[in-house]
């Protein structure tokens, strides 16, 4: 049986589930609501402030989905209850982020600076100006949009000049020797 599956995801105070008959699931919580559609397959239930995951059978897809179900479960209730957040850095001369409103204005050494719009259920903070802080409940969503942020400007392995995470390494290369006859 999956070792992650059969864990039961404890519900805290002040967080409130709902699963309906075709395995809709909802999440209340101080932070907010998240509203997600299971699998049909999966057997979810609530007893005694916990929600339990069962497979139906020993079937090979069964088995695949069980772990991923139970970590969407508990996903879901931390998120309601402390939210998630991915911190980005900005490395190079002359590159920064900040905020205007709704929009996170990138300056990154292209022609015109980069507007990105933050989606629904996201908050976006720069609290330096080569430092980007992305929360949300939605642990999907924040990591969607901090890539797309990334994507913007991938750091370069020669200079290290681009926008990473703040737990990301980047492997240097050594640059080109010119040799001399």
């Amino acid at each position: 049986m999956s070792r992650i599956g059969r864990m039961p995801v404890a519900i805290p105070g002040g967080v409130d589930a709902k699963i309906d008959n075709s395995n809709v699931i909802t999440v209340n919580g101080p932070k907010g609501t998240l509203v997600r559609q299971l699998h049909t397959d999966m057997i979810v239930k609530i007893d005694k402030g916990e929600i339990v995951v069962e497979r139906p059978s020993e079937e090979k897809n069964h088995k695949e989905i069980h772990g991923l179900t139970r970590t969407l479960i508990n996903n879901m209730v931390t998120g309601v209850t402390n939210g998630f957040e991915k911190v980005l850095e900005i490395n190079g001369v002359g590159y920064r982020a900040q905020k205007q409103g709704k929009k996170l204005v990138l300056t990154l050494g292209y022609s015109h600076p980069v507007e990105m719009e933050e989606p629904q259920g996201i908050t976006v903070e720069t609290p330096a100006p080569n430092r980007i802080i992305v929360k949300g409940i939605d642990k999907q969503a924040v990591g969607q949009f901090a890539a797309e942020i990334r994507f913007k400007r991938q750091p370069e392995p020669y200079k290290g000049k681009g926008i990473k995470y703040d737990y990301e390494v980047i492997r240097r290369k050594e640059g080109k020797t010119g040799k001399k006859k």
